[in-house]
Order: C-alpha cells, then structure tokens, then sequence
C-alpha cells in the first residue's frame, strides 16, 4: 500500500468518528437533553472506543494480513453508524436522563463504531512498516493523516452539515460512504463480489436506520424540535426542543398562559405596569409572551430578540404568530444585538433565553445586565425566568450581578418551586 493511499483511509475513517462524535450530542438531545453531561458522555465514550479500536486493530494486524481488515472494517463501521441511529431511538426514551444513563446510551450507539473505525490506523500502519528505520516516519504521517482527518470531520460537521441538513441523513450518508468505499477496498484487495452474506447485513443495518423513530419534526443549528397537540385541549399546542416543553400556546385564546413560569412574568409584568407598554423579549421561543402582551395590552410594542430563525417560522407556521410594525423579530444573538438598541426605550424587559435546561452564560454577565439597564426606562422592569436547585447558588450569583446595575432586585420562587425551600418563600 503507498503511502498515499495510506493517508487517504486514516484520513477517512477518523474523520467519520469525529463526524459521529459531534453528531451523536445532536442525536442524543430529544432523550436526555443537551447538558454538560451529555458531552462528556459522549466524549468519554468516543475516546473510550479510539482507544479499543486502537489496540484491537493493532493486535489484528499483528495476526491476520491488513490487507483483507481494512475493507471490512470500513463496511463494518459504516453498518454500525446506521445501527447507532436504531439503538439510540430504542434506548433513549427507556434509560431515563440521569448521568449514568447518558453514558449508558452513548456508549451502547457510539463506542462500536468508533472503535471500528479507530482499527483501520494501525492496519494501515502495520502496511507501511517495512523497516525498522523508517518506523518513526511511518507512524508520524500517519498520526498527522488521523488527526487532519478528526479535525476535518469536526469543522465541516459543526460550521457546514449541521447548519445545512439534518442529523439523520448525514448519519445515513456517512454510513452509506463508508460501505461503499469499503466494499471497494475489499474488492481490490481479495478481487472478489461482495456475497449475500455482506449484502442482506448491510441491508437490515440500513432498514433499521431509516425506520428508526424520529422526534424531531424540524431541526435547526441549535435544536431537535416539534410542535405537539395538548391531549386534553384541542386547540393548544406544546413547543418541545430537544427534551423539554419549552412553550405552550393556546391558538384560540393567546390569554391563556399554561406554563406557570410564564404567569409568574404575567403577574410581576401586570403588577408593574398599566396601559400600553413597550417590551424587549430576549429571546422568543415559541412566542407566548410576546401574544399575551399584544392581546391584553393593546397599542404596546414588542421586540424579540431570538438567535434562531427556525423557530420563528415554526411559531408562524403553527403557533398563530404575526408579525408586524408593533411586533418585531430580530434574527440573532441578543448580546450582539443589543447595543444597537437606543436608551431608555422600553418599560419592561423579559429574558427568557435558553439553551437546554440553562440560560447561556454570556446573558448572564455584568456587562450585558450593563446594557439591559441602559435600554431600559427609569421606571422599568426587567423581569428574567432561570432554572435553579439545591443551594440555589446560580440565583445568588445572578442577583449579585443584577445588584450591580440596579437599585432593587427578588428572586421569586413559585409555590413547590424546590422541594427543600419553604412554600410561598421570596428570596432576597
């Protein structure tokens, strides 16, 4: 094998693991979320199956000329990444969120391919050993040939696929890639048809692929969503991303506010306020509070600031959302947009921006409660929604940093907020 061609396949097959690995957090959302946790699982657990394949691919090739292992394990790691679309459909609903689980599920879909894949460096390795006088040579380019193939897969993955389709097709193509270009090597090396024993594996890998459940009716660069009918009311509709209800909207009635989250800003926004308002919503969701505000305020403005276009039109499409000159959406991230906003333009402010079960850290800030501050009338409200637990120290870090532009600050804990927290208790 030239060294060329050598490249080529250590190239290819690391860089379909790390195309798994970054599609395997996307894969895994709509059962267990997106969290800290999940990315480690799914890191832990890839690097777990580099390694295995690793040593296993070396000690094969110690035993069983390369030359037949290579193709096979090409075909064989492509027909494990469309099993991984199967298992993690199957699994993911039965195995519950917490971490043990995550790692679980991540490494019962993703340790096997990646494992396989990770074989086909050594194979080739132990081809172009044919001295010891050029082992550190050998070795060395193709090391660089792996690692260019992983940071490939990793950027094309994360700044073009993901951006462009969803997650299942790719999976599917790169599964469909590597069996082809598989079969080929397998073909040139033993000079031999693929049998029915190759085909019909391949074939239920494949079919197990693509009538594996999806729960994802749209995909955008930041979440796995769908828009479901409430059971019990025909005519309000759930706005699920990724694990998580994150929006309830009632079609007939844009009054009615489901989430008690939600009431809460109602009621601090109605207790703060009379008559027609101007309200900056950083970030829309599926857009409830922005209809609440149009129905039971008439003549008030919306702006909503929302990082994903996707979800707008979701919440056009099914959720009875208009715009129009008092009701404005702003495509983007609210940090970067918010110093083009003029001072002291609105009276009430509500932050409502989540990523997974937490509001990204960068709305949390200094400098952007800084800028919320100056946006803001004198007599104003910002009013902020934050998932917090136990010790609650994401609230106290949040309220120190609010205290910094702002005279006065609460923490409003709703009835049964926290288990261990009194009921009815206002902190600070």
């Amino acid at each position: 094998m030239s060294i060329g061609r050598a490249r080529v396949l250590v190239f290819f097959a690391s860089a379909s693991v790390l195309v798994l690995e970054i599609l395997a957090g996307r894969l895994m959302a709509p059962y267990v979320g997106v969290s800290l946790e999940t990315f480690t699982a799914i890191i832990g657990t890839i690097l777990a199956g580099i390694a295995l394949g690793s040593a296993a691919g070396g000690r094969l090739a110690d035993r069983i000329d390369p030359r037949t292992l290579i193709g096979p394990a090409l075909v064989l790691g492509g027909a494990l990444a469309w099993a991984s679309l199967w298992l993690v459909a199957v699994l993911g609903p039965e195995l519950g969120d917490e971490p043990p689980a995550i790692v679980l599920l991540a490494a019962v879909a993703f340790v096997a391919p990646a494992a396989v894949l990770s074989a086909v460096t050594p194979m080739a390795t132990k081809l172009r050993l044919a001295s010891l006088e050029e082992t550190g040579t050998v070795v060395g380019n193709l090391s660089a040939a792996g690692t260019s193939g992983a940071l490939f897969g990793t950027f094309v993955t994360g700044f073009v696929l993901v951006a462009a389709l969803p997650t299942r097709p790719i999976v599917i193509a790169l599964g469909a890639v590597l069996v082809v270009a598989g079969l080929g090597v397998t073909v040139a090396a033993s000079r031999r048809a693929p049998t029915l024993l190759t085909v019909v594996p391949l074939a239920a890998a494949l079919g197990l692929a693509t009538v594996a459940d999806n729960p994802c009716e749209f995909e955008s660069a930041y979440f796995c969503g769908r828009v479901v009918e409430d059971p019990d009311d025909p005519s309000l509709r759930i706005l699920v991303l990724d694990n998580l209800r994150h929006a309830a909207v009632d079609l007939d009635d844009p009054t009615h506010l489901e989430f008690r989250y939600v009431r809460l800003i109602a009621d601090v926004i109605d207790a703060a306020t009379d008559g027609p308002i101007d309200v900056l919503h950083v970030g829309g969701g599926g857009f409830t509070l922005p209809m609440w505000v149009e129905a039971t305020r008439p003549g008030s403005t919306n702006l909503v600031l929302e990082i994903d276009d996707v979800l707008l039109d979701v919440a056009r499409d099914d959720l009875g959302f208009v715009t129009g000159p008092d009701m404005e959406v702003r495509i983007g991230d609210a940090r970067r947009a918010l110093p083009d906003l003029p001072d002291d333009a609105f009276d009430v402010i509500v932050g409502d921006a989540f990523g997974g079960q937490a509001v990204p850290w960068h709305l949390t800030t200094t400098e952007f409660v800084a800028e919320l501050d100056r946006v803001l009338r004198d007599d104003g409200v910002y009013v902020m929604n934050l998932i917090d637990g136990g010790a609650n120290r994401f609230a106290e870090a949040q309220m120190a940093t609010l205290l910094d532009s702002f005279d006065h600050a609460a923490v409003l804990l709703p009835v049964g907020g926290v288990d261990d927290v009194p009921r009815n208790q206002v902190l600070y």
